[in-house]
């Protein structure tokens, strides 16, 4: 009974920083609007991916980060032009899709790279957010799990 109250409080804890940082920007990139539309938005999902880098940062105003006390994405770089984007994934993030792209330039410096694949222009930005899903669950459909799925190469 105790390992499952400890289980509880911790869920309630992740939850709690989850809500308060999808809310307030914790690292600077979701507390603005950058959001493109009509030709500018379609252009960008139709742009070929050069490059994506796996991403981890710290949760809201944490200093450290480990496992799923942090929040992770995928910044790709186009191929032309050479463009840097952060898609990534939280509760709240975006309106038709939990899974949001916003440009590289507003990230703070708390993002750290995890992992790079260079993918030559085989996916393109629809196809990584589209590999994010638009749902979001805490513990099953979340920023980790959407970022590792985003990373895989799709066969042709």
């Amino acid at each position: 009974m105790s390992s499952k109250i400890m289980l509880l409080t911790l869920a309630l804890t992740v939850l709690a920083v989850t809500v308060v940082e999808s809310s307030s920007g914790g690292g600077g990139e979701t507390k603005y609007n950058y959001e493109l539309s009509g030709s500018a938005l379609t252009q960008l999902y139709n742009s070929r991916v050069y490059l994506a880098e796996r991403m981890k940062r710290p949760l809201g105003s944490w200093s450290w980060m480990s496992g799923p006390f942090s929040h992770s994405g995928v910044r790709v770089t186009l191929a032309d032009p050479r463009v840097k984007w952060l898609i990534h994934k939280g509760d709240g993030f975006g309106k038709s899709s939990q899974t949001v792209v916003v440009n590289a330039k507003h990230m703070s410096s708390r993002w750290k790279v995890v992992t790079t694949a260079n993918f030559k222009g085989t996916k393109k930005v629809a196809d990584f957010v589209a590999d994010g899903g638009s749902d979001y669950s805490l513990l099953i459909n979340n920023c980790h799990k959407a970022s590792l799925q985003m990373m895989k190469k799709r066969k042709h």
